[in-house]
């Protein structure tokens, strides 16, 4: 997967930041879907790479409850962490106990659940 990971970090657009990050979700059917991030000159309209792999696995067809594990990737060669947004998209669509799994571009990664980084979700119970 790092390697994977890795190669993505050439398809990022970032002319701001200069801090390209990818990522891949991981079907419960093994099906992989990739993101990398896109930004803006105003850096407010673009999108990260988390969200643009899992907003193409929904187009795709896939249902909350079908992602299995999160991946993501950095470029700053430090192990990364999912934004809040991306957490809270992620919170929505995954299980409790799905992984994420976060690299740093030398292979280095840390493992959590939806659960440890997501401790008090925001969810569909709490709009009724």
């Amino acid at each position: 997967m790092k390697d994977k990971l890795l190669e993505l970090h050439n398809n990022s657009y970032v002319p701001v930041s200069n801090f390209p990050v990818s990522a891949c979700v991981v079907l419960k059917n093994g099906k992989e879907y990739y993101g990398v991030n896109v930004e803006d000159a105003s850096t407010r309209a673009g999108t990260c790479a988390e969200r643009n792999a899992i907003f193409s696995a929904i187009t795709d067809g896939a249902k909350k409850g079908d992602f299995k594990e999160v991946n993501v990737m950095v470029s700053s060669g430090k192990i990364g962490m999912p934004c809040f947004v991306c957490r809270q998209m992620i919170s929505e669509l995954f299980d409790l106990d799905a992984i994420v799994r976060c690299y740093a571009t030398n292979g280095d990664y840390k493992e959590y659940t939806v659960k440890e980084l997501c401790p008090y979700p925001f969810g569909e119970d709490d709009l009724k």
